[in-house]
């Protein structure tokens, strides 16, 4: 069965689309079967895999709004084992129309239960708002990954975040367990981006990735590209960066694995 993982930050401009995209791509070439959904009204994981939202029919929302199932949104990519259920502006008049719905949080829960055994990841690109569309999204995962930027502020709101899904866990998702916390936009060169590192690491200890994903200017190329930076240039840092993240987590994840079967 399929781990699903929402990548989620309510403050913008952390790196969750970079990572989203970035980790799928990584995973799929790692030879993982991967859907990667674009939970995110700018749609910015849509075009930045190299898909236009304006020319897509099925997006998440007529998938949220029970317009289409699952599979008549899924999209193909150029990119290895990698599919996408894209998004689109539209997805703006979900968060109103959820409003007068039954179960409202549980809806993309549902939707995606069939979907759960073709894939060994289904990785949700989070919008950067704690709206009803991120808590429908974690209330539909397994784990999160938070992405926190090496600048100044880094911790702001995190508190709240994770507050919410502590909300989550207790009223809608026992399960929901953090994945980790990624640092993200690293300059080795910087005292602050140091700091930073040093902060996060000695507040949450063990649940910090050991991967750090670096400042990298083919990292920050490759969206307008409509590729992954591992499409775009396998040999860069930011390539080398996501690819090291994507083995961590399958790492850890074939470690509990191991450990659940030898205490069955």
């Amino acid at each position: 069965m399929g781990k699903i993982i929402s990548i989620v930050n309510q403050k913008g401009g952390v790196g969750k689309t970079t990572t989203s995209v970035n980790l799928a791509a990584s995973l799929g070439v790692l030879e993982s079967k991967v859907l990667l959904i674009d939970a995110d009204p700018q749609a910015n994981s849509t075009s930045g895999i190299g898909i236009n939202p304006d020319e897509v029919e099925n997006t998440l929302y007529e998938l949220l709004i029970n317009k289409s199932s699952a599979r008549d949104c899924i999209l193909e990519t150029d990119s290895p084992n990698l599919s996408l259920i894209p998004s689109h502006i539209n997805l703006v008049g979900a968060e109103i129309e959820f409003i007068n719905y039954a179960q409202r949080e549980y809806i993309m829960k549902k939707a995606l239960e069939d979907l759960r055994n073709d894939y060994d990841y289904i990785l949700i690109d989070c919008a950067p708002s704690l709206g009803i569309i991120t808590v429908n999204s974690l209330t539909a995962s397994d784990s999160i990954i938070i992405p926190v930027q090496c600048e100044y502020f880094a911790l702001e709101g995190l508190g709240k975040l994770l507050n919410t899904i502590k909300i989550v866990q207790t009223r809608l998702n026992p399960q929901l367990a953090i994945e980790g916390i990624l640092l993200t936009m690293y300059d080795g060169r910087l005292r602050l981006s140091n700091q930073v590192v040093e902060e996060v690491q000695r507040h949450f200890k063990g649940l910090v990735f050991e991967t750090i994903i670096h400042r990298n200017v083919r990292l920050s190329e490759a969206p307008s590209f409509g590729k992954s930076v591992i499409m775009y240039d396998i040999n860069s840092k930011g390539a080398s960066n996501h690819l090291n993240l994507a083995k961590e987590l399958l790492l850890k994840h074939s470690a509990n694995g191991a450990m659940e079967t030898s205490n069955t």
